[in-house]
């Protein structure tokens, strides 16, 4: 029969906060990022291309995450390197947060519609970094975002946070609205995936005995 006591620390470990801090610096970036797996959805986000702070803030508000981020880049360049860099970044904090992983649901899925938009998330976060992004959009820019770096973000959070991500837009007209209803949809199906169930307590969610 399991002790009080281990039963004690089960349900404690269920209700710490999961947070992580994290400053990467090279020589084309510096980021620094602090997220709450267990927050509310505030966000303080600062990289320099405002279409990209939009949709960070719809990843905190949407994944009820609390993010703050202060990303520095060589933007004179491109912005690829601060926008793939804070991709990797976010998945460091993700994952560090998560630390043993015990009890999490591991998995998430979601549809999220967006006008005349439907986009589809599905995330696990299973140990294998893989990314699969599907989407046929036009524009070359939304708003002062470099579209084709939307992929960029999604891999280099896939590499860090060692997850399964896969996205796409099954149709629409907007090019604005598929990129935001894919940031939306990730947002939630991540949100799920980082979920505490409390019937798994301290159970790790892979037979394989290690993620």
């Amino acid at each position: 029969m399991e002790s009080s006591g281990l039963k004690s620390g089960a349900a404690n470990e269920l209700t710490m906060p999961r947070t992580a801090t994290i400053h990467r610096r090279t020589n084309e970036t510096d980021i620094r990022l602090k997220l709450n797996l267990d927050g509310r959805g505030k966000a303080r986000i600062a990289t320099g291309i405002r279409f990209f702070d939009h949709m960070l803030e719809l990843v905190a508000r949407h994944g009820a995450f609390d993010l703050d981020v202060d990303a520095r880049g060589d933007l004179d360049v491109d912005q690829h390197h601060t926008v793939e860099d804070v991709g990797i970044t976010l998945g460091e904090a993700v994952q560090k947060a998560l630390g043993s992983k015990r009890g999490i649901l591991r998995a998430g899925y979601f549809l999220m519609p967006m006008d005349e938009t439907l986009a589809a998330a599905a995330v696990d976060l299973g140990g294998r970094p893989c990314c699969v992004v599907n989407a046929k959009i036009t524009a070359k820019r939304v708003g002062d975002f470099q579209v084709e770096l939307m992929e960029d973000f999604f891999q280099g959070f896939a590499q860090s946070a060692k997850a399964n991500v896969h996205l796409r837009a099954l149709y629409g007209r907007s090019s604005h609205h598929q990129v935001e209803a894919m940031f939306k949809a990730f947002a939630r199906a991540l949100r799920f995936a980082v979920a505490r169930d409390k019937r798994l307590l301290r159970v790790l969610p892979s037979t394989k005995g290690l993620l």
